[in-house]
């Protein structure tokens, strides 16, 4: 079975979680500027409300073997210091069938 990893990461970060992801075999990714929070519900900076905050978005299809493997890459490489509220979060779903668009081939 595949499986779908979303990774919502510091923009700062994307950078070095792919080429971690890379170096560990790992080349396919797809990334996305988002906006959003999360339970911190935004950040007041100088009296300034900030209730959306940019992040980036990877998504993954991998084979369940990879799946630790991956996230514990993500984990590691984007988490900051002790880690803060906005390190990020991932989410791993079932993905029922991949096709390759140029050939028509099932799966990855």
């Amino acid at each position: 079975m595949l499986q779908l990893i979303k990774a919502i990461i510091r923009p700062e970060k994307a950078m070095s979680v792919i080429t971690e992801l890379m170096g560990a075999g790992y080349p396919a990714v797809t990334k996305l500027d988002v906006y959003g929070r999360g339970k911190q519900k935004g950040i007041v900076l100088n009296d300034i409300r900030y209730d959306e905050l940019p992040k980036q978005m990877l998504l993954i299809v991998c084979e369940v073997k990879d799946r630790d493997d991956i996230v514990g890459i993500i984990m590691r490489t984007a988490r900051t210091g002790e880690g803060h509220f906005g390190d990020g979060r991932i989410f791993v779903s079932p993905v029922e069938k991949a096709y390759t668009i140029s050939s028509g081939q099932e799966g990855l």
